[in-house]
């Protein structure tokens, strides 16, 4: 099915987050990403285990939307789209939120789908004319082209976020950049790389629904159309080159020829947080990685880390300073984290 300008159909809709267990639990980044930066008319959030509660004092998200227990509940909100927020570990729909996404489409909803798991096939309630079903992970028609380095050729900056896992504020990095450099009146554009950049961003490429062969082909394409149309161009980064089951990084590196680099990082994380068995070097360790990586040796231009981001979610605003001011001595890099204070710090480490 295809959905005619989806990002018009979200931006002028009402829109509910299906979230169960994700906004206090670890399955929840493309609901919460979504609610904090799309700038959609969101009317509830779904969550059985935080119904009645605070939105902004469980997330520090500042959005008053109610949250209440069931697709039933948010009905009584006038939504006209339903959007999954939860991203569980291999993108897999859990099946007891078939009952409420059925009940949804049988209340005249669309559906926003960015799981891996295709959502279209399983629905067993007739659509009317206007009602859509958007399977965001879905491969390119146009898929098919090998990376050339075409993209080095582009004279705009090209920002791409890395991490030392998945899952600790890449896309966050790059959409608080993006925000900074549109508030100083630079002409700056977004890529989004996955599912939730896609839904909130509306450009770029679900790159792990892409072969493997093509991904960075893929990457490539998007950025050589949107670098030719900006000064700055903000590549949301996938997976990290230290995680075992991770094949995003490399493509996105090859197909976006960066300029820059920004390093994420969760304070105080040691380990991969799926494998503790795989320990996360020093970050010193990891920016060196990441520049070898991208220079390949000499055979490509390359780009230095310019700063780290560093996610401190989990810390109080205290903790948070320290732990910046001690990234920053071990490093010798600028740092902070930019959903808590802003991302001036790591645009001006891009300028100098």
């Amino acid at each position: 099915m295809t959905i005619p300008n989806p990002k018009f159909q979200i931006l002028n809709g009402k829109v509910a987050i299906l979230l169960h267990e994700g906004i206090v639990g670890p399955s929840g980044k493309t609901g919460l990403a979504f609610l904090r930066y799309s700038e959609a008319q969101i009317v509830a959030v779904i969550d059985s285990q935080c119904a009645g509660q605070s939105l902004p004092e469980l997330t520090r998200i500042p959005q008053q939307v109610p949250i209440v227990a069931s697709v039933a509940e948010a009905l009584q909100f006038s939504p006209d789209i339903l959007l999954i927020g939860i991203a569980p570990s291999g993108g897999i729909l859990p099946a007891e939120l078939m009952v409420e996404i059925h009940q949804a489409v049988a209340a005249g909803l669309s559906v926003v789908n960015g799981l891996h798991t295709k959502l279209a096939p399983l629905i067993t309630v007739p659509l009317t004319e206007n009602q859509w079903i958007w399977d965001v992970r879905q491969e390119p028609e146009n898929v098919g082209v090998i990376a050339s380095a075409a993209s080095a050729q582009l004279s705009c900056r090209r920002v791409l976020t890395v991490g030392t896992d998945m899952s600790i504020g890449k896309m966050s990095t790059s959409l608080e950049l993006h925000r900074t450099c549109l508030q100083r009146g630079l002409n700056s554009k977004f890529l989004a790389t996955g599912q939730a950049g896609l839904m909130i961003g509306g450009e770029g490429v679900a790159l792990d629904a892409v072969r493997v062969d093509f991904a960075a082909g893929a990457v490539e394409q998007m950025v050589v159309k949107l670098g030719s149309e900006c000064d700055i161009l903000h590549v949301e980064g996938q997976g990290s080159l230290l995680h075992p089951g991770s094949t995003a990084t490399l493509p996105l590196l090859r197909g976006a020829q960066p300029t820059h680099l920004i390093l994420a990082h969760r304070a105080g994380q040691t380990c991969i947080r799926n494998h503790p068995h795989v320990a996360i070097p020093s970050l010193s360790k990891v920016v060196k990685l990441y520049e070898i990586v991208a220079a390949a040796a000499g055979a490509f231009r390359g780009a230095k880390v310019s700063a780290i981001a560093l996610n401190t979610h989990h810390l109080n605003e205290a903790q948070a300073l320290l732990a910046i001011a001690g990234i920053q001595i071990e490093t010798g890099l600028p740092c902070t984290d930019s959903v808590r204070f802003g991302a001036d710090v790591l645009l001006r480490a891009i300028d100098s």
